[in-house]
């Protein structure tokens, strides 16, 4: 009998282990976020520009904001100035019209010639210094009659005027730029009811001269 070799029974019956190079390889997966990727893109991108409106709405609504600040705050400063200006000019009137009993003083001085020595000379700086205030003496006569800038405090006939007018001063009127801060009182004259204008007379006669003019012969 042959001798059995040990063992060799043992490695017959033991089952092929496949090697790591008979092993087949598995087929590559695509992976999931390659895949993904572009869609990933397209989103983040969609966000960037609603982003980016979002934020050109807000600052268009900050820049009308702003705008509209800014058209408030010059109107502000123009009421302002314009009450300021408006404040200056009342206290200046009421500052002048306190001294305008002084002037009538000095009108009247003037007029009768003792307006002399250094009372001339006090007389003539304080009527520099209130023009420069911007105080405007008016009222002259023969003017037309003005209710708004003049008082009548004496009224007569006169052939002489084809409307009321003023033939007399009383007192000057002083005004601040347009703001009248006294009237001038004044003494008015009418034309005499029912005589006839000086001019239609004129007139009338020059149409009687050419209508009765010589006959031809």
């Amino acid at each position: 009998m042959t001798e059995e070799t040990p063992g060799f029974d043992e490695q017959s019956q033991q089952p092929d282990v496949p090697s790591d190079e008979t092993e087949p390889k598995a087929a590559a997966t695509p992976s999931p976020e390659g895949e993904a990727a572009p869609a990933g893109d397209s989103g983040q991108e969609a966000a960037l520009v609603a982003q980016l409106d979002q934020a050109r709405s807000a600052l268009g609504e900050r820049t009308a904001d702003l705008q509209r600040l800014q058209a408030e705050f010059q109107n502000y400063r123009r009421r302002v100035e314009r009450d300021r200006v408006a404040v200056k000019e009342v206290a200046i009137a009421n500052l002048l019209t306190e001294l305008l009993p002084v002037l009538d003083d000095v009108g009247r001085a003037r007029e009768h010639g003792e307006l002399v020595g250094g009372f001339k000379s006090v007389a003539e700086s304080l009527e520099t210094i209130i023009a420069k205030m911007g105080l405007q003496q008016f009222g002259k006569e023969g003017e037309p009659f003005d209710p708004t800038i003049h008082e009548a405090l004496m009224h007569s006939y006169a052939p002489d005027v084809t409307e009321t007018t003023c033939v007399a001063i009383l007192q000057p009127g002083y005004r601040i730029g347009e703001r009248t801060i006294r009237p001038a009182r004044v003494a008015v004259a009418e034309p005499q009811p029912g005589a006839q204008p000086a001019q239609a007379e004129d007139a009338t006669e020059a149409g009687e001269e050419k209508d009765n003019g010589p006959e031809e012969g």
